[in-house]
Order: C-alpha cells, then sequence, then structure tokens
C-alpha cells in the first residue's frame, strides 16, 4: 500500500496492492495495521454503499455534527471523485481536487474532516461506491455545496448530468457552513 498526498493538506490518495491473474484480483481494502503504518484513521463506525448509473451526480456532501471523514473506494464502475476543502481557515478554502476510483484501478481516497466531497458515474456502466466513515450519520447535522457552483468551477466529465433535486438545491460556496 502507497499513501500519497494531494496539494489539498490532509486529503490522501491511497494506493492498494492488488493482485491479478488469470482468475481476476485479489485486493484488501481495509488493513488496520497498515493504514496505522501510513499514519491513516483504523476506527470507522459505518459502511456505506451506494449504486448510481451512469451520468449521475451525487454531491457535494459534507458532515459537521459530528464532524465526519470518509475513506471512499469503488468496487464496480467508474466515478470522477472530487473533494472540496471546506475548512474557514485554510489557504486552500474553496479548492477541489478531483481524481478517478474505479473497481479496477486499486485506489481508494481519505477525506478527512473539512471536506466537501462528491462524485459522477463515468463510463457506460453504474458505478457502486463504498465508503467507511468515522462517525455515524446524523441528517441535522448534515450540509453541502452545490455540485455546479461556478465558484468551485469543477468541471464534471459528463455531458447530462443527472442531480437529485435536494443536491440542486444546496447552497453556494459563499452561502455554505465553513469548518
Amino acid at each position: 500500500m502507497k499513501v500519497r498526498d494531494f496539494e489539498l493538506p490532509g486529503l490522501k490518495l491511497i494506493e492498494l496492492d492488488v493482485y491479478r491473474d488469470s482468475r481476476g484480483f485479489f485486493v484488501e481494502r481495509f488493513n488496520e495495521l497498515q493504514f496505522a503504518a501510513s499514519a491513516l484513521p483504523g476506527v470507522f463506525r459505518q459502511d456505506n454503499h451506494s449504486r448510481s448509473v451512469p451520468g449521475v451526480v451525487r454531491g457535494f456532501h459534507y458532515q459537521y455534527d459530528p464532524p465526519q471523514s470518509k475513506l471512499v473506494g469503488v468496487v464496480r464502475g467508474r466515478i470522477w471523485d472530487v473533494a472540496i476543502d471546506m475548512r474557514k481557515d485554510s489557504p486552500t478554502f474553496g479548492k477541489y481536487a478531483a481524481i478517478e476510483l474505479s473497481g479496477d484501478n486499486g485506489l481508494l481516497l481519505w477525506i478527512p474532516f473539512g471536506f466537501a466531497h462528491g462524485f459522477c458515474v463515468i463510463g457506460d456502466e453504474p458505478a457502486d461506491v463504498f465508503y467507511k466513515v468515522d462517525n455515524i450519520y446524523r441528517a441535522p447535522g448534515e450540509t453541502g455545496v452545490r455540485w455546479n457552483d461556478p465558484d468551485v468551477g469543477v468541471r464534471w466529465p459528463v455531458e447530462r448530468p443527472v442531480v437529485s433535486p435536494r443536491d440542486a438545491a444546496l447552497p453556494s460556496l459563499k452561502d455554505a457552513r465553513r469548518l
């Protein structure tokens, strides 16, 4: 397992060791000892699994009460995964980082508290996104940023984005809760 930093402090890309042969592949998606050796958290309180069809855009979401961090990966399909820095005192506030995660590439994204998260499904098949979180979901403590806010400027790699009414109604970066 290799861990790489992004330009946004705290955000980490985890490259898992994938063992492939003619039968397919094997990968350890989480190993507490390896995470601890890489100074990554090893205690998670909830596992989440979402399936989305091609063109779906989800997000940007974040939970502030209680604070929640995410370990995001894909078990089937492909996504363009995006994290926005929402930390009010950060020199990179409002900036984002993006990476393709897929069921085949062996990559995970560690998104610490202080970032909003969203993704879109790319390619022709649905995507199954699996993520571990370090705190239980609590709806009243969640908010977000509108997926197409021009102040963030994400260039989504889909032609006809499919967005939920809830996500379309999220506040702009200017009006969003800063952490």
